[in-house]
């Protein structure tokens, strides 16, 4: 498997990397000066035992690196079969992985940006949300499963009730007009409420200028954070009284201005790095994120209408 035969079969191309052809080409136009240059540094540093050419060389190209690292990203296979089908070691697949993911994380934040107060929206907002923001995020979570730490402590901290398994929670901000992704937080562990992984993200402080954000039935109470933030209506405190229509009508509404954070979630988490159980020890899990992140906000820039 190398990007000049792989390239030459487009549909199987992108079914292997979640890009289109063009767009990975793009990528690595914009990602292999900045690898380079860090390969650079990293061979140069100062307490580098080696002498200057020493050390391994690499057997695959850089081209082709960043691809199976896209690969990993998108079909996550273990690193003997990654190793089988580029034809390397599997330790070489390591190297490769922890050589190209801080680049790629980089290079996922890069593409990460607040919505312009300034600029005017498509579409008109439903009138039952009047008292709602205008322009916002809308912000989520989701919850990958992890290997069941051995640790005691460990494994009631990762223990998610919700998922009824031991997982890590990551909180994505997604602009409401694009759906591309605008923010993403450190990795927590599962039990950790949504509301209290929005108020350690710092995510509200950043906020421009006349942004607001919208959260689901997770984030009441986010209003009290940030004066242009919302959440759905609760139910009415008590057994027997029953929700009133115009709160029924309401929270429709808020649902689908919020579909579109679901939607960028589950472009996320075609990415298998994300969906199956984590095998990195929970290590990097952050990284890999914002790495998907950056792809998935390719993608959405390359297939946005003009």
């Amino acid at each position: 498997m190398r990007y000049r035969s792989l390239s030459q079969h487009p549909t199987i191309f992108l079914k292997m990397t979640g890009l289109r052809l063009g767009e990975f080409d793009q990528l690595a136009s914009e990602l292999l000066p900045i690898f380079g240059e860090a390969e650079r540094q990293r061979l140069e540093r100062p307490n580098r035992k080696r002498g200057e050419g020493g050390g391994r060389h690499s057997a695959l190209e850089e081209r082709d690196q960043l691809l199976l690292v896209v690969v990993w990203l998108r079909q996550y296979p273990i690193h003997e079969v990654l190793g089988y089908l580029f034809g390397v070691h599997p330790p070489t697949v390591g190297r490769y992985l922890a050589h190209w993911l801080p680049v790629l994380e980089q290079a996922g934040r890069d593409t990460m940006r607040m919505p312009d107060p300034g600029r005017k929206r498509r579409r008109n907002l439903d009138a039952l949300l009047a008292d709602t923001p205008e322009l916002v995020l809308v912000i989520d979570s989701f919850e990958q499963k992890i290997q069941r730490p051995k640790d005691k402590t460990k494994r009631d901290a990762y223990y998610s009730g919700k998922k009824k398994t031991h997982t890590l929670k990551s909180q994505i901000a997604v602009d409401e007009t694009t759906g591309a992704i605008a923010d993403v937080s450190e990795s927590v562990p599962g039990p950790t409420a949504d509301l209290k992984l929005l108020e350690c993200s710092k995510l509200l402080e950043r906020l421009p200028e006349g942004v607001g954000g919208l959260g689901d039935s997770a984030y009441q109470g986010i209003a009290k954070l940030h004066p242009l933030c919302a959440s759905p209506r609760k139910k009415p405190w008590g057994k027997d009284k029953p929700r009133p229509p115009e709160d029924i009508l309401y929270n429709h509404a808020f649902s689908c201005r919020r579909m579109v954070v679901e939607n960028t979630i589950g472009r996320l988490r075609r990415y298998q790095c994300l969906t199956q159980t984590d095998r990195q020890h929970r290590q990097h899990h952050s990284a890999r994120v914002c790495a998907v992140a950056g792809l998935v906000n390719r993608q959405l820039a390359h297939r946005m209408p003009a």
